[in-house]
Parts: C-alpha cells; sequence; structure tokens
C-alpha cells in the first residue's frame, strides 16, 4: 500500500515553502520531481519578484505555486479536469494567493487566447503520451516576452535540431529518471 506522502508534493521555498499540495490518483497525472524543481528555480534564480507565468498543463499545480511561493506576481494554472481545477482553487483561496489565478480549459486553446509578449516564464509538463509538445512550443513561443523563457519537461531530451523549428535553444538540461528537464530560451 502506498504511504500518504506519495500522495503529495511539497512546494520547495519562498513564503510557502513546505507547503503540500494534494496529489491524485490520476491517470497521466505526474508532478515534477524535488529535485528537478529544485534545480528549475536554481537554474531560474531564487527570486522571481515581478514575473508573468503560465503553467499550462498546471496538474497538481507544483510549478506555477512555486513560481508564486518565489514571487512572481501574475500566474495563470491552466488545467482541463475538473477536480484537479477545483483543488488548485481551494489551494490558491487557502494560501490567499491573490496573483494566481485558475482557468479551466486546454491549455493550447488557453495560450492561443492571451496577448503575444504576455509572460516571461511558461512551464510545458504535458502528459508524456498525449502528443502535444510541438504545438505547445509553437503557442508558448508567441507568449514569451523579450526575455522570457520556457520550462519543457519530456520523456526525452529535446536537441537543437528539433528546437530550432521553433526558434528555441537549450540553456539547460536535466535528466532525472525518466523526465528530462529543459529550461529553453529564444535563438538570439
Amino acid at each position: 500500500m502506498p504511504s500518504k506522502a506519495s500522495h503529495e508534493v511539497r512546494i520547495i521555498g519562498g513564503q510557502w515553502k513546505r507547503t503540500k499540495l494534494p496529489v491524485p490518483d490520476k491517470p497521466g497525472l505526474r508532478p515534477t520531481p524535488d529535485r528537478v524543481r529544485e534545480t528549475l528555480f536554481n537554474w531560474l534564480g531564487h527570486e522571481l519578484t515581478g514575473w508573468r507565468c503560465v503553467d499550462t498543463f498546471a496538474g497538481t499545480g507544483a510549478l506555477g505555486m512555486e513560481a508564486a511561493s518565489r514571487g512572481a506576481t501574475d500566474v495563470l494554472l491552466i488545467e482541463q479536469d475538473t477536480q484537479l481545477v477545483s483543488q488548485l482553487r481551494a489551494t490558491v483561496d487557502r494560501l490567499g494567493a491573490t496573483g494566481v489565478k485558475v482557468e479551466r480549459g486546454d491549455g493550447l486553446s488557453v495560450m492561443g487566447r492571451l496577448p503575444p509578449g504576455s509572460a516571461d516564464l511558461i512551464f510545458i509538463d504535458p502528459p508524456f503520451d498525449a502528443g502535444l509538445y510541438d504545438k505547445s512550443l509553437a503557442c508558448a513561443v508567441k507568449l514569451l516576452g523579450e526575455q522570457g523563457q520556457i520550462y519543457l519537461e519530456a520523456p526525452i531530451h529535446w536537441d537543437e535540431t528539433k528546437l530550432t523549428a521553433h526558434g528555441l535553444a537549450v540553456h539547460r538540461h536535466l535528466k532525472a529518471g525518466a523526465v528530462h528537464a529543459h529550461l529553453l530560451r529564444r535563438i538570439a
């Protein structure tokens, strides 16, 4: 029988450090591991004050809530699953996270409605088998501000060949277990 700890993740840093986020048993729901989130936020810098972030396939909200905990002032959590949306809204209310908005919908459709240049950081972590990577990157690039970055989590390493078509390059990469974590930037 799995332990209760396997059904929650914790925010690693910032004002809500150690806050638990529930992880319901759902097919395809795979929260970003603590070690990977810690490395990602080390890459980004611990302070994200004033950043505008979009978590396109929010799930538990671990990535977006971590950004908000570290000072991001405008965080949009996009999630399709009704139960997860309710859970995200309850977490936002519990923490009084006034800069975090939860929107129920398809990550691609919602990104398509957002204004160009409106995000500093976009998290792309769809279900691994959904085939949404290329479409997500195409939408996300349009949303990036001048110095914006994209976090891409995938079961494979996205090399320069695949990313060049999107005008992106790998700034940082990490493999942890079955997860490849990429921090991407526009090609100069």
